[in-house]
């Protein structure tokens, strides 16, 4: 009898999954590159420190799956994924990241994100996403998803009101605003209602902390 098991990983050993790292912090390209050296079924063909480092690195080895942070100096991660993608619209990506917000979640999908990861992720869920990804499948967890939807079932945000968001999350009066934008007190005010009805919170806190973790503010 034909041990497939072993055949399998005999087959996985002449063609492994190439892998490619972009993240700007050494310590962890280092770590991801000692996980995935240690598979049978993965090799890694690169490394890269800034988004435009990774565009060049894609172009260059053409890797199997590509493991990109979101914030990197250069060329940030999405805007890397953008040049990669018109190089090779087939290419799988898998964004590797401490950023969890559904305005992040949304941005690395659009740009043509397969996977999505946050850098606490077990091991094995890492190696897992990886081959998914490979095999043409998508791997975004579902606590990451049901932040995205929930993210994209609310109301959007006009430019004043986000605006306004932003100067109060940096602790400006509805005074402060006002001048800063050249409104009266009142436009801010109300602009203000329709704030806390869109984000479906009852005070000046709990938007700012909705929008905090949505990423519509960066404090």
């Amino acid at each position: 009898m034909i041990d497939m098991t072993k055949t399998q990983r005999n087959d996985a050993s002449k063609c492994p999954i190439r892998v490619a790292l972009a993240d700007d912090h050494v310590t962890v390209r280092e770590g991801l590159a000692a996980i995935i050296g240690r598979q049978p079924d993965m090799t890694v063909v690169g490394e890269a420190a800034t988004g435009r480092e990774a565009v060049d690195l894609w172009r260059k080895h053409r890797p199997d799956v590509m493991l990109l942070d979101l914030r990197m100096p250069v060329l940030d991660g999405v805007l890397a994924m953008d040049e990669i993608r018109r190089i090779d619209a087939s290419a799988r990506i898998i964004v590797l990241t401490t950023f969890d917000t559904d305005s992040d979640i949304s941005r690395a999908i659009g740009a043509g994100a397969r996977g999505y990861l946050l850098k606490d992720a077990q091991r094995d869920e890492l190696l897992e996403c990886i081959r998914k990804v490979h095999a043409g499948e998508t791997c975004i967890p579902p606590g990451l998803v049901a932040k995205l939807a929930a993210g994209m079932s609310s109301e959007t945000l006009t430019g004043r009101e986000l605006a306004v968001l932003k100067l109060l999350a940096h602790g400006k009066s509805n005074k402060e605003i006002g001048a800063a934008l050249y409104i009266t007190e009142t436009t801010v005010k109300s602009h203000l209602r329709s704030v806390f009805a869109k984000l479906n919170v009852l005070n000046r806190t709990e938007a700012i902390s909705v929008a905090c973790r949505r990423g519509l503010v960066q404090l």
